[in-house]
């Protein structure tokens, strides 16, 4: 069976709308949305969460020595290599 991704209903849409959002796809461009507004309206929600979380963890750069930093430590924690 096909299924017909212009003619959802919203709990069909919602079910399958984090798929759709972890997709990278423009959710917003769904044939779904350009009639329902319930849907819409839950999309502009869950954006403004995200988008809310986002400024809640902003991403750092770790700094560029900090792979050299963990290697040191992790030599310094095994101390010297013995040979066999």
């Amino acid at each position: 069976m096909t299924e017909d991704r212009n003619n959802r209903s919203c709990q069909e849409f919602q079910e399958h709308l984090a798929e759709l959002i972890a997709s990278g796809e423009d959710a917003s461009r769904n044939p779904h949305l350009q009639t329902c507004a319930n849907c819409r309206a839950l999309l502009a929600d869950l954006e403004t969460i995200a988008e809310a979380a986002r400024q809640l963890f902003p991403i750092e750069q770790p700094k560029e020595d900090l792979w050299d930093r963990i290697e040191l430590a992790i030599k310094k924690e095994e101390g010297p290599i013995q040979p066999d």
